[in-house]
């Protein structure tokens, strides 16, 4: 089963498929009208410093979107995603326990 995740939660790299739109009447028509159809493949390119917005390609076009609208946007992570992350946390992991073993 794949994890689940709102769109402005992707860090930079993932890619996630569109699962459900949460925005309803003139938003969820923007949304729409810029690619965000369900089934549709999004990955994060990357976020300005403050965090927010956060650049998006979104069928061939770099998108920006605020997180309050992104947030809207509901994906299912792909699985190679899913273990990335995993291998992360666990790299992360690591080097906490070398860094604490290098204190002793």
């Amino acid at each position: 089963m794949k994890e689940k995740a709102c769109m402005a939660d992707l860090k930079r790299g993932q890619r996630g498929v569109i699962a459900k739109l949460s925005a309803y009447d003139d938003m969820r028509r923007r949304l729409q009208d810029i690619g965000l159809i369900e089934g549709t493949v999004v990955e994060c390119l990357g976020k300005s410093p403050l965090g927010d917005p956060t650049a998006f390609l979104i069928r061939g076009a770099v998108i920006a979107l605020r997180r309050e609208d992104a947030g809207r946007v509901l994906v299912r992570l792909e699985q190679e995603d899913m273990g990335r992350r995993r291998f992360e946390e666990e790299v992360a992991a690591a080097a906490v326990t070398q860094e604490e073993d290098a204190w002793d």
